[in-house]
């Protein structure tokens, strides 16, 4: 059987700005927190996150538990748009969930944050990009997540 292996492609840190908190439905707690900007930087691409592009649709699970769903753009140094989607999730201890929800730096190896990215671009330069399957590794902090981004070979 083969074995998994990974390539990075990149890091992202995305800085978070207004949440809008919609209230308790049937699933969780819904909360939509707008991206105001980021920089993606790593060996396959560098850019920056359009304003405007980005949102993640949040919600949080009775037990602290936050399922993603985030859109984004990246504009790259040279140019390009890709558009990136991603699924996720984070949880941990209620004792590590209280401290990352309070704006303590906490460190990632105390709680799970993990996301899968999907990419869709029409620049040839990038095309690899809409037939990979990635995954990130995350990082939560008080300015807002960081993803180090690997595409599964």
């Amino acid at each position: 059987m083969q074995q998994l292996s990974f390539e990075h492609i990149f890091d992202i840190d995305i800085a978070i700005g207004a949440r809008h908190v919609i209230g308790r439905g049937p699933f969780g707690r819904r909360v939509i927190a707008e991206v105001s900007g980021g920089t993606v930087d790593g060996p396959r691409i560098k850019g920056t996150i359009m304003p405007g592009t980005a949102g993640d649709w949040v919600l949080i699970a009775d037990d602290g538990t936050f399922y993603l769903d985030v859109r984004l753009t990246i504009e790259t140094d040279d140019g390009a748009r890709i558009y990136m989607t991603y699924h996720g999730t984070r949880h941990g201890a209620p004792d590590v969930l209280a401290r990352l929800d309070s704006g303590e730096e906490v460190d990632p190896s105390e709680y799970y944050f993990r996301t899968v990215p999907f990419f869709e671009t029409g620049d040839e330069r990038y095309a690899w990009m809409n037939r990979i399957v990635a995954v990130g590794l995350g990082d939560r902090t008080p300015r807002g997540p960081l993803y180090s981004v690997h595409q599964v070979l």
